[in-house]
């Protein structure tokens, strides 16, 4: 078995490229980049493929000791023809990614949803390690999840199973990027929680977020964890309302699916414990009784390197 795999997670915001031990999931080195949607697909392209160059060099790994590329994209893919479908939050459609990163490389390259690259690497690595039924939650740019049966993710029919953050929890309520109105990632993630500071900011609301913002950069959960910690007005009420919002979300999944677990992560669970540790109390309250005293909740343990290491398993089929 060749030693190593290339693990890539293209997020919303970012790609984080990363070499991985295929033996004990290690990741070995790894690579950040930002992704900006307004640069178009073949700059998201190029940022991959530089990533990958630069580890290889700076690992002074030959092509030959690479198993494959694994690729989580934050959006709706195509597995078996390697195709990112749709990415909203990249402004991406119809990419094939599979073609362009493996006409680089001559690697196999194989693509899967970035929330399900996530619930790989805690399944084999992670908070989920020894778990055969459950469920991932991440909460940043956008709200995805993915479901583990048997030990086997559940792709669907369509391969778009857990969809999470794009059920309806307002039939006539704010628009989301995905074209629809109401979707719960409109009102939980990261990006809805920087839209309604934003918009209190602009009607001349203070908050001490301020101090911590940058003209023309976005907001960041860590910005946002600093200023509960200052116990502010205004943050406090725009978290507690994504709260309550991916509560209700979390406790339709413990009624309808019945999982062991539940992981949640992302950027905004693991900077913000205030959003986490309301949002397990305002879920098992909204729950079914029986379902809700089972339930066990646990935070992803792999931090940012869960997509990377996730992807760089892709290959092996099982999952």
């Amino acid at each position: 078995m060749k030693k190593y795999s290339v693990g890539i997670d293209l997020g919303g915001t970012k790609v984080l490229i990363a070499l991985v031990d295929r033996e004990t999931g290690e990741v070995l080195s790894s690579v950040k980049k930002k992704t900006k949607k307004d640069k178009g697909p073949k700059n998201i392209i190029r940022k991959m493929t530089d990533g990958v160059e630069e580890l290889l060099e700076e690992m002074s790994v030959l092509k030959d000791e690479i198993s494959s590329i694994g690729i989580g994209a934050a959006g709706q893919i195509d597995r078996e023809n390697g195709i990112l479908i749709g990415a909203p939050n990249l402004d991406c459609y119809d990419l094939n990614i599979r073609e362009f990163i493996s006409s680089n490389f001559d690697l196999p390259v194989f693509l899967g949803n970035d929330v399900e690259i996530a619930t790989i690497g805690e399944m084999k690595f992670g908070a989920a390690k020894g778990c055969d039924d459950f469920v991932c939650v991440f909460v940043g740019t956008g709200v995805g999840s993915a479901i583990v049966k048997d030990g086997k993710i559940i792709h669907g029919a369509t391969g778009t199973a857990g969809e999470i953050g794009h059920i309806i929890v307002d039939l006539n309520g704010r628009p989301c990027a995905c074209g629809a109105h109401g979707c719960l990632e409109a009102y939980a993630s990261r990006s809805a929680i920087e839209r309604r500071i934003e918009g209190a900011l602009k009607k001349g609301r203070h908050s001490v977020i301020l101090d911590y913002m940058e003209s023309g950069k976005s907001m960041t959960s860590s910005m946002i964890q600093k200023s509960i910690e200052r116990d502010d007005e205004l943050v406090k009420a725009c978290v507690d309302e994504a709260s309550e919002y991916l509560s209700g979300g979390i406790a339709s999944i413990i009624n309808f699916v019945n999982p062991k677990l539940i992981v949640l992560g992302g950027g905004l669970i693991e900077a913000v414990d205030y959003f986490y540790k309301n949002t397990i109390k305002k879920a098992k309250a909204k729950s079914l009784p029986v379902p809700a005293s089972k339930i066990e909740f646990k935070k992803a343990a792999l931090g940012d390197f869960s997509g990377v290491i996730g992807a760089a398993f892709l290959e092996d089929g099982k999952l």
